[in-house]
């Protein structure tokens, strides 16, 4: 048996496989000296640490109620923003589609003018050759006379 400390070890069998080993401790001689459990003495606070530390939190209350209003300003300008660019470009959607909307009806009145001015031309051949052949008609019916 060997002894290390508070540690004894005890050898059991040899065996093929392994060695067996017995590990005693020996209880420890202790009498609660080494570590007082006597609580710990609280300091006591006086009215002016209670008075700072109840200025420091009304402080830290108002630094964070400073930045949420900060964020919330932010925010709010941010939305503002954001609006701002919207109607910005709804307004130029508005302006963009009506230039075009006015564009296709120019080109439809053009188009519109150049046809009829194309159907009366047609109507003003066509009644010469009418007129030509009432002519001819006429002419003819003279010399059948």
């Amino acid at each position: 048996m060997e002894t290390f400390g508070d540690i004894k070890v005890k050898e059991l069998n040899k065996r093929t496989s392994g060695q067996a080993f017995e590990v005693i401790l020996s209880p420890s001689n202790s009498d609660g000296k080494e570590f007082p459990l006597s609580p710990l003495k609280k300091k006591e606070t006086s009215l002016d640490e209670i008075k700072k530390k109840q200025d420091a939190a009304a402080e830290r209350r108002k630094s964070q109620g400073a930045e949420v209003l900060k964020q919330l300003a932010e925010k709010q300008e941010h939305v503002k923003e954001v609006l701002q660019k919207a109607i910005e470009e709804s307004c130029n959607f508005k302006k963009t589609a009506q230039e075009k909307l006015n564009h296709k009806m120019e080109t439809y009145e053009e188009n519109r003018t150049a046809w009829k001015a194309n159907l009366n031309e047609k109507f003003k051949q066509k009644d010469k050759k009418l007129e030509e052949v009432k002519k001819n008609k006429k002419v003819m019916e003279e010399k059948e006379n």
